[in-house]
């Protein structure tokens, strides 16, 4: 009798000195000092109103609030890809949203600061969409000449895939159509106003600035086939061609315009930043792009399809060190 009693104090002393271990070990990992999130402050250039680009970085800037709290995110609105990528190249701004063919592009054409450019990560896909009225003859790219065209301001991501597009298909921008350079923020309206016949946009799907013409402004277009033989003519220029994607726009992209998948091009959208950027500050950001991607895409439907398995391919970039160490924290 006495040895069980004797045994069963010494279970019920190890069992409350296993508590009293377990209990320290909680108040040593509450009181131990936690690594600061970085601070400061960084800017972020996005794109046009009513863009992708910028939906994406309102969201991205949210994000990032609940993380970094002590870090100040400015936004800068941009006419798109080409301006933001040298946007960073030239420290103007620490990070950027932009299409990689005009990465690629920039780097071809040995601009400043080309060598500095690094990925953080691969985001969504653009689409390349062109507008026209429902009851527009339009029916292909070739179609376009004589038209007024938005095309994108200078700088844009649009610009350049609409020069190129026209291009494969026989047609010089600056004397086969009268080329606008309305950006998203204005095309639609312009078309409903008639003031042109057809625009050029680049972007995620579904995009604001046509959803609201379609729901909220009832005003019925229709998307013009870009068709697989003319993407195929571009890709195999190779070079900065080469991003080009044949693709299909699908019919639930805009559910009250389309009732089928519409023929055209992609491209891949890259985080961007410079090779001289905090690896600490870039490891962070990078956790967030890929943490937040649920929640960013409740409203930014396109960020839905971010990815870890596909993020780290920043083609035409290497990888920041920042962002290459936090994809190789998590790597499986």
């Amino acid at each position: 009798m006495v040895q069980v009693l004797h045994r069963i104090g010494t279970r019920q002393a190890l069992l409350g000195s296993l508590a009293t271990l377990v209990v320290l070990g909680l108040l040593a990992w509450w009181l131990w000092p936690r690594e600061e999130p970085p601070s400061g402050t960084i800017k972020l250039m996005t794109g046009a109103d009513r863009g992708v680009y910028q939906q994406y970085g309102s969201q991205l800037k949210a994000a990032i609030a609940g993380d970094m709290p002590g870090l100040r995110v400015e936004l800068e609105p941009s006419n798109g890809s080409q301006t933001n990528v040298h946007g960073v190249a030239t420290g103007e701004a620490d990070f950027a949203i932009a299409a990689a063919d005009a990465v690629q592009t920039y780097i071809a054409e040995g601009r400043p600061g080309a060598e500095k450019l690094r990925g953080v990560a691969r985001l969504y896909d653009d689409y390349v969409q062109l507008v026209v009225p429902a009851d527009s003859t339009i029916q292909n790219v070739s179609e376009l000449k004589g038209k007024r065209v938005a095309v994108g301001p200078e700088g844009s991501g649009v610009r350049l895939i609409a020069e190129r597009l026209l291009e494969a298909d026989g047609l010089d921008i600056d004397k086969d159509i009268d080329a606008r350079p309305d950006t998203i923020g204005t095309s639609p309206d312009a078309l409903r106003t008639g003031k042109i016949d057809a625009f050029f946009w680049s972007g995620g799907l579904p995009t604001r600035g046509l959803t609201n013409l379609a729901e909220k402004q009832k005003y019925k277009f229709r998307f013009v086939p870009i068709r697989g033989a003319l993407v195929t003519k571009l890709h195999d220029q190779g070079g900065v061609f080469s991003y080009y994607r044949t693709s299909v726009m699908p019919a639930d992209a805009y559910p009250t315009i389309l009732t089928a998948s519409v023929p055209t091009l992609t491209v891949a959208n890259l985080l961007i930043t410079r090779e001289d950027l905090d690896p600490r500050l870039t490891e962070w950001l990078t956790r967030v792009v890929l943490k937040s991607r649920d929640k960013i895409g409740e409203d930014v439907h396109a960020a839905q399809v971010v990815d870890l398995r596909t993020a780290i391919y920043t083609d035409p970039l290497p990888l920041h060190k920042g962002a290459a160490a936090y994809y190789l924290s998590v790597k499986p």
